[in-house]
């Protein structure tokens, strides 16, 4: 059974922004020391202010790779100005937009991660067109929307190896409106159907599924 993460690490976890509890964190990180085992690189979805990322960096520098963390860091659409989900502090004083980079920095330097992570900056299909690095663990965590997961599901999914895990999050059989897990639950059905992904395990809106076929 993987170990979990040590004191330190859980309580950067929890000091840090953003949603995730501790623990769906705690099943991230043990999937991630899983995955870690294959010997190439975590990548996550959705980075936001770093929370997750955390656990993705414990768990790769324990293996030995890197973890990767893709965002645009404008904010997903739940996250903007007048939604349930927006944090004023996000919000660049001079440009008046939504940054989440400067958190995201300030995240990893405090738990001391910063050496074991990548953060690829920019639109989640731009930079899935171009990757040709086969992953161990996906974490797909990024917009709820239909367009962006299943964006997030089709550009990242097919570059899970063999035996690698794919995760996905807000994953809620009886969704409330569009931003509580229809998108991730119709991405999570789908992966499903297609024979390339069993499931592993389920915490709470959190699947851990593996890759055991070729296709999405």
């Amino acid at each position: 059974m993987p170990a979990a993460p040590k004191p330190e690490i859980l309580a950067a976890f929890e000091a840090a922004k953003g949603f995730m509890p501790v623990h769906e964190g705690l099943a991230v990180h043990a999937a991630a020391v899983e995955a870690g085992r294959l010997g190439l690189p975590l990548l996550e979805v959705g980075t936001y202010c770093g929370r997750s990322t955390i656990l993705l960096a414990d768990a790769a520098r324990e293996a030995g790779v890197s973890a990767l963390t893709v965002d645009h860091h404008r904010g997903s659409e739940e996250q903007q100005p007048g939604w349930e989900y927006h944090d004023p502090e996000t919000v660049d004083p001079e440009l008046g937009v939504m940054d989440t980079l400067p958190a995201f920095r300030r995240t990893l330097y405090r738990a001391g991660l910063e050496d074991h992570v990548v953060a690829l900056v920019g639109r989640s299909p731009q930079i899935a067109a171009f990757w040709r690095t086969p992953l161990g663990f996906v974490f797909i965590d990024g917009g709820h929307t239909d367009e962006h997961a299943t964006a997030d599901y089709e550009g990242w999914a097919p570059h899970v190896a063999e035996g690698g895990l794919l995760l996905i999050h807000d994953v809620f059989p009886d969704p409330q409106d569009e931003f509580t897990g229809q998108a991730p639950y119709r991405v999570y059905l789908r992966a499903l159907a297609s024979g390339a992904f069993t499931e592993v395990s389920a915490t709470d809106s959190l699947r851990v599924l593996r890759r055991t076929g070729p296709g999405v």
